[in-house]
């Protein structure tokens, strides 16, 4: 329901301003959480049967082709972790990409959750299209690390 009325260029420019922030504030809540928050052995981040170790994510949306092209926000923050390509398969290593994966994962769940703040300032209908537009944004990264996790989770596994 719309409360704040302002002029239609000012309304665009502030859904500009807004996402950016909304997605900054979603990724320092994460990187703030302690570890024990993003355990891949938990119900929400585990593989699902449905999920079939995350070959559900390439039989229906052709992940492998695609998911080089996504940023990667670990590079962003100085200390951060990368997980666009693994640089080690040392145990500690293969337990950081999970954990990270596991916490880019919420960020990005935490980041779809806010679209409807935008109907206080903008027309009803700009709430759908705000849905649209964090579910056309997030969910490549989702699941790119449902994808991806369940592989390292294996290879994890196999060396005990």
């Amino acid at each position: 329901m719309q409360i704040i009325f302002l002029p239609q260029g000012l309304t665009i420019l502030l859904c500009f301003i807004v996402w950016p922030l909304l997605m900054i504030a979603a990724a320092l809540i994460c990187t703030r959480l302690p570890d024990r928050f993003f355990d891949y052995a938990a119900w929400f981040y585990r593989d699902h049967h449905w999920e079939r170790d995350g070959e559900i994510y390439e039989q229906w949306f052709r992940v492998r082709r695609w998911k080089k092209y996504l940023p990667d926000g670990g590079s962003l923050v100085k200390g951060g972790f990368e997980k666009k390509k693994l640089v080690s398969f040392e145990k500690d290593n293969l337990d950081k990409y999970l954990l990270e994966s596991c916490r880019a994962e919420m960020i990005h769940w935490l980041a779809i959750l806010p679209f409807w703040i935008f109907g206080f300032f903008t027309p009803p209908i700009v709430i759908l299209y705000m849905l649209i537009y964090a579910l056309a944004i997030n969910m490549p990264c989702i699941i790119a690390q449902r994808y991806n996790r369940p592989r390292i989770v294996r290879i994890v596994a196999r060396r005990g």
